[in-house]
């Protein structure tokens, strides 16, 4: 990842001259989840300039590719070997970009099965607050030497340093995935995911839809992985809970549009309402939020919780005390037209007791990447 492109000359000037100035820079590529995080009028720094695949192999599962590069390039590129990014990253947009799907680290329906986008990034190219065109890890999974930076790149929102390139792992496409849905409460439905996400069944996402207030709500799984596997479990796990097999098309169009959310708990977004996520430990039961919309999604076996609720401070404040009680977080995901912009998004590492002492490491680390604040747009707390 050494060769020089004129286009990182130029990227390192404006970096220097933002520096020298004291005028931070907002990193965009196609600006698909510019409401994610700390809104900022800064200075724009456009990634897309520089796009392109650098290197895939596909034997080695490795994909190096531009920041600037649309996603769905490298997905169709990827498609035609029959390989995916396993972890499902959002696109949330026609235009979304390879950096900007690293830099909101987000992932789609199944994470849970493989893990997350930052586990799966091998290698990056940087350039820092200092214009310095800097490279970590490699294109293989072995690379253990020191810390791993690009490691710290997901879900950084721009704030630590220019992505320039990276190499990501991907995998090949499961060889069987089938669906099944039935109807369930929310209790059976947390009971039954995690006690499936502990044996050794091809369970590859879930995704349960109800009301907030009880009864019983849709729950749909996925599974996915060698035919055999695939077909064994069917009758095994639907027998359990009474479910039946959605046909091929109307499964995939429903896993799209909840990773897309495209789904009506998420296209209703009031004016005054916020999107809220909760991300939960496995244990956690059902939870109500007074307030609520009566519509709430659960994914990932309920470690992801979607749930629209009234966009002030304090119905905000009431979500991240239910959170912490289960020892997890909160964020503002997505807001309405009517609610404060400024508004705190995150749950900040210092309201949490297993995450207050990452506040000075994270410190450490940006003034170390980035001494003259040149990404400190405060998109990430």
């Amino acid at each position: 990842m050494s060769h020089s492109h004129p286009q990182i000359n130029a990227f390192q000037e404006q970096i220097l001259n933002a520096a020298k100035n004291k005028t931070p820079l907002s990193i965009e590529g196609g600006g698909t989840k510019a409401w994610y995080g700390n809104p900022n009028g800064y200075t724009k720094l456009d990634t897309r300039t520089y796009s392109g695949i650098l290197e895939y192999q596909p034997e080695e599962l490795v994909i190096t590719a531009c920041a600037g590069t649309p996603l769905k390039e490298i997905e169709a590129a990827l498609k035609e070997k029959n390989q995916v990014f396993a972890f499902e990253p959002p696109h949330f947009g026609e235009h979304a970009t390879f950096g900007g799907a690293i830099a909101a680290g987000l992932a789609g329906p199944g994470r849970i099965a493989v893990g997350n986008f930052r586990d799966f990034v091998l290698g990056a190219r940087i350039i820092d607050g200092k214009g310095q065109d800097l490279s970590f890890g490699g294109k293989v999974m072995k690379n253990v030497a020191g810390y791993d930076v690009s490691r710290l790149l997901p879900g950084s929102l721009g704030t630590l340093a220019l992505l320039l390139e990276a190499s990501v792992k991907v995998l090949p496409k499961p060889a069987a995935t089938a669906t099944l849905r039935c109807q369930i409460s929310q209790e059976k439905a947390l009971k039954i995911l995690n006690e499936w996400a502990g044996q050794p069944l091809p369970l590859s996402a879930s995704c349960w839809i109800g009301s907030t207030t009880g009864g019983d709500g849709e729950l749909t799984f996925r599974l996915a992985g060698a035919a055999a596997a695939v077909k064994a479990a069917i009758p095994l796990m639907s027998s359990l809970v009474m479910a039946t097999e959605v046909n091929p098309e109307t499964a995939e169009h429903f896993w799209n549009d909840l990773r897309e959310q495209k789904l009506s708990a998420f296209a209703n977004l009031g004016a005054d309402q916020t999107l809220y996520r909760l991300a939960l430990p496995a244990a956690s039961g059902p939870i109500t939020i007074s307030g609520a919309s009566d519509e709430i999604v659960l994914e990932w076996h309920g470690q992801q919780r979607w749930i629209t609720a009234p966009g002030d401070d304090a119905t905000f404040k009431a979500i991240k005390a239910i959170a912490n009680s289960h020892g997890g977080h909160a964020t503002r995901f997505k807001q309405g037209a009517n609610v404060d912009p400024s508004n705190q998004r995150f749950t900040l590492l210092s309201e949490q007791a297993h995450s207050f002492a990452l506040e000075a490491v994270q410190e450490r680390l940006r003034s170390a990447f980035d001494p003259a604040g040149v990404f400190a747009t405060k998109r990430l707390p």
